[in-house]
């Protein structure tokens, strides 16, 4: 019996890949757990020791040498401890072997019990080590089943779980099939430790660029941000730490050999590679292409940027259903609200005559109060005068000139009044206008690719001169699409 017991240790910890002490620990807890159940004790002083020489697990039940004894089941007296060990002592510890041939049928199927579920601990333990440390790289395995639209994949001594909302759109898979996925994390909850997998996650494309381009994998290149839609479109920003090294060209590849095979695993998934900027309105500029760009306001507050198209290139900026933008959103992390030319040239001639009724204020304050967010006589007599001087470069006495100006004109006039003067500066073309902001709104069922987009005219309105008065507008920084390289 007992050379069988030592053969069923050595067949679970091979089949389970755990080491022999670990089952050897499982069967002594176990039989201890059945030795305090035949005994009705709670007590800590029974001990299992397996015999490697015999195969069996041997019990004692210690018990502490005193003077007079208060709890049978863990004390002795020195008389009793003499009859056993004479050289014994008061504060002695002595351990007596129990019989276990009386050990019946329940109390094996108990013990039984306890062995699995310390093995499950251990084997839970394992992987949790194993795989623990590895959240965030790529694993690879081979497709077992597939349960209700999750794919369990075998990973070697695991299963990992890549679930339907994980899986790119249209992905399919059988039994067999290799896969490639993100490791995203490890619970050790529940029944049994679950991986679970990612292929939809943005780091699942971080990674596989690590794979396909050395100079990223070696820190040459960094990627700084990552926006996806999965199996749809990407884009990912780029940045060198070596001014030799082109980082867009590097990440593409000689002709977009390694995008390609990115493109390839991802089941098609187009991928925009731009140069990442610490100027938050270039990167927004890179962010937004292969539209151009005419102007971008940042408004810090609101974490806005307030960005300017020709009228031609809105639908390309904003994307199908928003996608472009969407994507541009999630890279930056800023708010984007686009609009077209002509639509901020009548908002600008629009504040001009609803601003003008300010007194003493000028047409070049009311432009750069414009490009500043203020278009309302309400805004004026709430601004901030110090923050909108840092913001426009006027003076702080003459913004608190058209502060309180403002303020009189209100007091004056009263809403209704006010709302008059609104009204009067509302463009006479009111329905020319609304079917422009209507298209707009439409724009996102549109599709434009970036050769179809004729180029911009040479043209410059009022507003585009009074935005070159208050600074320059940096050219967007070369992209690079994977569609560009097919």
């Amino acid at each position: 019996m007992g050379a069988e017991l030592g053969r069923v240790i050595d067949v679970v910890a091979r089949e389970k890949n755990l080491d022999r002490q670990v089952i050897v620990e499982a069967v002594e807890a176990a039989m201890v757990a059945a030795a305090k159940k035949m005994m009705h004790t709670e007590a800590d002083n029974i001990e299992g020791q397996f015999n490697e020489d015999t195969g069996e697990v041997e019990l004692f039940e210690f018990k502490d040498v005193v003077e007079v004894v208060e709890d049978p089941e863990t004390q002795i007296t020195l008389e009793e401890a003499h009859a056993v060990d004479p050289d014994a002592e008061i504060g002695d510890s002595l351990g007596f072997k129990l019989d276990t041939s009386e050990f019946g049928r329940i109390a094996a199927q108990n013990a039984k019990q306890i062995i699995m579920q310390k093995i499950r601990e251990a084997e839970k333990q394992l992987i949790l080590e194993e795989y623990g440390d590895r959240i965030g790289e790529i694993v690879s395995g081979i497709v077992r089943r597939v349960v209700e639209g999750a794919v369990i994949i075998e990973l070697g001594r695991a299963e990992g779980i890549l679930r339907r909302r994980d899986q790119l759109p249209g992905e399919t898979y059988r039994p067999g099939d290799r896969v490639r996925a993100l490791l995203v994390d490890v619970s050790v909850e529940g029944r049994g430790p679950e991986i679970v997998l990612s292929r939809s996650h943005p780091d699942f494309l971080k990674r596989l660029f690590e794979f396909e381009v050395p100079e990223i994998y070696e820190g040459t290149v960094e990627i700084r941000a990552v926006a996806r839609e999965p199996g749809n479109r990407s884009k990912v920003a780029v940045y060198s730490n070596d001014s030799d090294v082109d980082p867009v060209g590097a990440a593409v590849g000689v002709r977009g050999s390694r995008v390609q095979n990115i493109v390839q695993e991802l089941r098609g998934e187009k991928i925009d590679i731009i140069p990442w900027s610490d100027d938050p309105a270039r990167l927004i500029e890179n962010a937004l292409s292969p539209a151009q760009i005419s102007q971008v306001i940042i408004d810090e507050d609101e974490h806005l940027m307030e960005v300017v198209v020709p009228d031609d290139q809105l639908s390309l900026a904003i994307g199908r259903k928003g996608q472009n933008v969407k994507l541009a959103v999630q890279l930056t992390g800023w708010n984007i609200d686009i609009r077209g030319e002509s639509q901020v040239l009548e908002m600008s001639r629009r504040a001009k005559r609803l601003l003008g009724h300010i007194p003493e204020i000028t047409d070049t304050a009311i432009e750069l109060l414009f490009h500043a967010g203020i278009t309302r006589i309400e805004d004026v007599a709430e601004m901030d005068v110090q923050d909108v001087a840092e913001a426009t470069g006027l003076r702080e006495d003459r913004l608190e000139l058209y502060a309180s100006g403002a303020q009189k004109l209100i007091a004056d006039l009263g809403p209704e009044g006010i709302e008059a003067l609104v009204a009067e500066a509302e463009p006479e073309e009111a329905s020319d206008q609304a079917q422009a902001d209507a298209a707009a709104e439409d724009v996102g069922d549109q599709v434009e690719s970036a050769e179809e987009t004729p180029a911009a005219e040479d043209t410059h309105s009022e507003a585009e001169k009074a935005d070159d008065a208050a600074g320059p507008v940096a050219e967007p920084e070369p992209v690079a699409s994977a569609e560009e390289q097919e």
